[in-house]
């Protein structure tokens, strides 16, 4: 009976000294640029979208953990800034920029010690450069597809110039990263929009998980339809990257937000309040 009850004081001292130890984590919505898709064609190879327009949103995300800044992703180039939507298939505009964003919460493009990327095309990448003291985090696959002749659809290896030549620090990541080691930040592999695509968990203390899809899907409903860009990489693995987003979701109750999808990034508060 004592020994009993000393295993069970002893577990009670052990989780609360886990509770006690527990990371500080937040999570601020940042506007990385609006995407004007006069035709979605391109966006299910079996022609589900022929002749539909949308406004597709283009978010990044500010992840504290205690005291170290992890930027996912890196929004739309910093010279479309005030560029006019067009009248072609497809058109991007920026209001802001992320550095300004990040002045207005007391950040410095220094203080972003970590820069993760859910793939490398050029609307999650382009404002990249403005942080070259982080350590990029990138699917390995995604950052040997930049060296190509020419590169892959929609990457411009200029953007991720300072990581390429070796002037800032990379880690190429294979499979699912925790990032900060102890569950609370996990890039998970998701490849098929490109060949090194991921998405990223973050678990926080009052609104629980959050999964942040990158391009697994550009808008919710394709996740439900099976709907297949046809510039994606890889069709079947597309399909299979669906499945593990919506079963992840569903397995952990996670807030689930399709980061190019405007009704889905409103799931998480306006900047520059913060998820918590």
């Amino acid at each position: 009976m004592f020994l009993k009850a000393c295993c069970l004081a002893a577990l009670a001292l052990a989780l609360a000294a886990s509770h006690a130890d527990a990371a500080t984590v937040r999570l601020w919505r940042l506007d990385c640029g609006t995407i004007q898709a006069d035709d979605l064609d391109l966006f299910s190879d079996t022609f589900r979208y022929a002749g539909q327009k949308k406004a597709l949103a283009n978010s990044c995300y500010l992840i504290r953990h205690d005291d170290a800044y992890l930027l996912w992703d890196a929004g739309l180039p910093g010279e479309l800034l005030g560029a006019p939507l067009g009248d072609g298939p497809m058109s991007a505009t920026l209001g802001t920029t992320i550095v300004r964003q990040l002045q207005a919460l007391g950040v410095a493009p220094g203080d972003i010690a970590r820069l993760g990327v859910s793939h490398a095309h050029f609307d999650h990448v382009g404002q990249a450069a403005d942080f070259p003291g982080a350590t990029l985090l990138i699917g390995r696959a995604d950052f040997e597809a930049l060296a190509a002749d020419p590169p892959p659809f929609a990457m411009n290896p200029q953007l991720l110039a300072p990581w390429r030549t070796g002037h800032a620090p990379v880690e190429t990541v294979t499979g699912d990263r925790d990032v900060f080691g102890d569950g609370s930040v996990v890039m998970l592999a998701m490849p098929g929009h490109t060949q090194g695509s991921y998405a990223l968990l973050v678990r926080l203390a009052q609104a629980g998980p959050v999964l942040l899809s990158g391009d697994v899907a550009i808008f919710e409903e394709q996740l439900a339809a099976g709907a297949v860009p046809s510039f994606n990489a890889d069709r079947a693995r597309s399909l299979a990257s669906m499945q593990r987003l919506r079963e992840i979701a569903e397995t952990l109750r996670a807030t689930l937000v399709v980061q190019h999808d405007a009704d889905d990034i409103g799931k998480l508060p306006r900047f520059p309040a913060c998820a918590q």
